[in-house]
């Protein structure tokens, strides 16, 4: 068996490479994302595995597969390092302006205003910080957080609770119809499907589209549908144009301004109302400090963009699209 090679002390990137590779299965993709060439990327498992004097990986296979003692040294190493981590950003957490670098996941429903306030008050507020955003689905979301390719989301928070991840309840957001304005039949008529007016939905890949249809049939509503979208923006149009009705959300309905005066809002059926929560969701090593940060400044844009203007215009809404505390 080869000996330990005790020359040189174990590297802590050459730790955090290998679980990146590990996980991606690829050295490419753990270059990109530690920001390192794939040479680099190749030294330090190199490096790795004579320091150890064992192969943790089949390198003849593509994509890279684990030994069964590479197996049993990331189990091993996977622990300690969530401890570093952790470690690490209790050590700046008294220091906003000293992070050096931030990774957000976001869905979509804030981008058109919320999110580029935010990033705007993030970079004046961390000036020695570099930021990236990205744009995605919740469970995608979710799964990069999960995979540590992301520090903190904003998303839908799913109906069960995290086990791997910290997560803090943002908004309440509250399920809503939403009619063409020409439309002169009832709600209740529309909802349980006594008139021809067709139910536009959310296509079944995404979070809000399965929360809707568990809640349709838990309440026993089944209402034809003829259409679905991803995208929230094109089910407004649909609906403005009289082409059928939706179920979406204020914050969702926030967005579509060019087509609210041809739409009307509605809450649901009496005593068949639901809602969805968004919440800030974070990795375990994440700095207490930087999550407060976007915390207060997300509940901030969210009031005045999306809750004050709401409760102004429609009063129906104030105890039910709300801030979480």
């Amino acid at each position: 068996m080869p000996r330990l090679n005790t020359s040189k002390d174990l590297s802590l990137k050459s730790l955090e490479l290998f679980q990146t590779c590990a996980r991606d299965g690829s050295l490419q993709a753990a270059a990109q994302e530690a920001g390192l060439t794939v040479s680099t990327v190749s030294h330090h498992l190199r490096a790795l595995e004579e320091h150890l004097g064992v192969e943790l990986f089949n390198h003849s296979r593509r994509p890279m597969v684990l030994t069964p003692k590479g197996q049993t040294f990331l189990r091993n190493i996977e622990e300690a390092l969530l401890a570093i981590r952790k470690a690490k950003a209790e050590a700046s957490a008294g220091s906003v302006t000293e992070a050096s670098y931030l990774r957000l996941g976001t869905i979509e429903d804030f981008d058109s205003d919320i999110i580029p306030e935010l990033a705007v008050f993030l970079s004046t507020s961390m000036p020695t910080c570099d930021f990236m955003y990205h744009t995605d689905s919740s469970h995608e979301i979710i799964d990069m957080l999960r995979n540590r390719q992301l520090d903190i989301g904003i998303t839908t928070a799913p109906d069960e609770r995290f086990s791997d991840l910290r997560d803090r309840p943002l908004l309440r957001d509250p399920f809503v119809a939403v009619l063409p304005l020409i439309t002169e039949q009832s709600l209740s008529d529309i909802v349980e499907g006594r008139t021809k007016l067709p139910f536009l939905r959310f296509s079944n890949n995404l979070m809000i589209a399965r929360q809707i249809e568990s809640q349709l049939r838990r309440i026993g509503v089944t209402s034809p549908h003829r259409f679905e979208c991803s995208n929230n923006q094109t089910l407004m149009a649909m609906v403005a144009a009289g082409a059928g009705w939706t179920i979406t959300t204020p914050l969702l309905f926030s967005r579509a301004k060019r087509f609210q005066a041809r739409l009307r809002m509605h809450r649901f059926l009496p005593g068949k109302n639901f809602a969805r929560t968004l919440a800030l969701v974070s990795t375990p090593d994440c700095s207490r400090s930087v999550i407060e940060l976007v915390d207060s400044k997300m509940r901030q844009l969210i009031r005045d963009h999306a809750l004050t203007p709401f409760h102004r215009s429609d009063p129906w809404l104030a105890d039910s699209f709300k801030l979480l505390d």
